[in-house]
């Protein structure tokens, strides 16, 4: 006999992961790296339904995982790390060559095209509820269109 109280429930809690699930991360990929580079960074397109603020970042394959900005000072290109990077509701966020990135340093090895590299992302929405985001990132080889970085 089909009871509707457990359908009900079962729908609820559905919703309620999906709810949880609220950043995606959109064609994630990682720049390849030659032997004894120690630094790379992550690209993609980042997207929060609800908003929020891309706070942390980590990988197993990197000592050091810090959101960067790379911006022109004059005719200067600089990079530092930021505290967060906002994510507004709705609105795809790029990190791309020559601007916002997840930086990964002290590389423990190569990062080779066509392998894979797992990353969390840490994202803070309303009232400082937390989602960790994990992302497969592909690696690229670089080319003549990612050369900025």
């Amino acid at each position: 006999m089909f009871d509707t109280r457990i359908a009900a429930a079962a729908a609820l809690i559905c919703l309620s992961l999906a709810a949880q699930a609220q950043t995606t991360v959109k064609d994630p990929w990682v720049r390849a790296t030659v032997a004894g580079q120690k630094a790379t960074g992550m690209f993609g397109q980042l997207s929060s339904a609800a908003g929020g603020k891309l706070v942390a970042a980590s990988s197993p394959v990197a000592g050091i995982v810090e959101i960067h900005e790379m911006s022109m000072d004059g005719t200067t290109m600089k990079m530092r790390a930021v505290p967060a990077l906002d994510l507004p509701a709705g609105k795809a966020v790029d990190l791309k060559p020559g601007g916002y990135h997840v930086m990964l340093m002290d590389l423990k090895q190569p990062l080779k095209a066509g392998e894979t590299v797992p990353l969390t992302l840490v994202v803070e929405g309303a009232g400082g509820k937390r989602e960790s985001v994990e992302v497969k990132a592909v690696v690229k080889a670089p080319d003549a269109s990612h050369a900025k970085h």
